[in-house]
């Protein structure tokens, strides 16, 4: 058995296919279907159903898949455990809500070159259940979400912020009520399958508030040039890394205000990087930091 065969079994199942597995390994598929094979062979199993027309793994395999990315997690992080510096020239995955991707996490990921510019980062968006089943699994290193109901046992979590929601309005609304806007334009929805949208929407129903929905979206800066256009007025969290092209909007906060949104790293409880992962915090709370002592918008 080799490294190489395992990292090739969890690009299968990563990517669906010996074809789509060939191309992350930088091998030919009769290379990954020749490693199979052999691993197959080696441990008397049969790791694959080839009676379908892409090879699928059988459940024996599945279960295989799980054990071989915590080998491979041990391999790969064997010399990280004798000397953490070894982590900083690596490579890191890290998942990230939309809401994040143009102010917050810009500012991590220029705070952590400056420091270590041989680091690597691979940014991966999504929203947070996904997020969270990426870490659990190992396609991650860790992700910043919206704090979710419940966070996996084998995940940790640190908080890095909490935002406020807020209403936003193009400069032409008319008034400064943000409930009377919020009943007299229409309304244009955070997405429901976001953790976010769905704190929002059950407060607008505990509140018995009567919008009218126009759209809904999962990006603030859709969200945003939506309302700068004055096609209506929603409510998000006031981002704790203002994006800095950002459109000029009016920024409202309600009186008494909606629950606020948690932002925060999650990384799976054995990570085999955790200064790396120290320093993503470190920098997270320290981007949020420099940014609250900006002029207010």
């Amino acid at each position: 058995m080799s490294i190489r065969n395992l990292k090739t079994l969890i690009a299968i199942a990563d990517h669906g296919s010996f074809t789509a597995a060939a191309g992350v390994v930088n091998v030919t598929h009769a290379a990954v279907s020749h490693q199979m094979k052999a691993l197959e062979e080696e441990w008397g199993v049969q790791l694959f159903n080839r009676a379908t027309r892409t090879p699928e793994l059988t459940p024996i395999g599945r279960a295989l898949v799980s054990k071989a990315r915590d080998v491979v997690a041990g391999y790969d992080g064997m010399v990280l455990s004798v000397t953490s510096e070894i982590g900083f020239r690596g490579n890191l995955s890290i998942g990230a809500v939309p809401t994040t991707l143009s102010g917050l996490m810009p500012a991590i990921l220029r705070l952590l070159r400056e420091e270590h510019p041989a680091l690597f980062v691979r940014v991966v968006p999504g929203l947070t259940t996904e997020l969270i089943a990426q870490v659990e699994c190992g396609a991650l290193d860790a992700a910043i979400i919206s704090l979710p109901m419940v966070i996996p046992k084998t995940c940790n979590w640190r908080e890095i912020v909490v935002e406020p929601m807020e209403l936003i309005a193009s400069q032409d609304a008319e008034g400064d009520d943000p409930v009377a806007l919020l009943k007299s334009y229409p309304y244009i929805r955070f997405t429901r399958r976001a953790v976010v949208g769905a704190m929002i929407e059950n407060w607008l129903q505990k509140q018995d508030f009567n919008v009218g929905d126009s759209m809904e979206l999962e990006t603030l800066d859709a969200i945003g040039s939506m309302v700068y256009e004055n096609l209506g007025v929603a409510i998000v969290p006031r981002q704790c890394v203002p994006a800095k092209a950002a459109h000029p909007l009016r920024h409202l906060s309600f009186d008494p205000p909606p629950p606020s949104r948690v932002l925060g790293l999650l990384s799976w409880g054995d990570s085999v990087k955790p200064k790396v992962l120290d320093a993503v915090f470190d920098k997270a709370v320290e981007a949020v930091e420099a940014a609250s002592k900006t002029p207010a918008r």
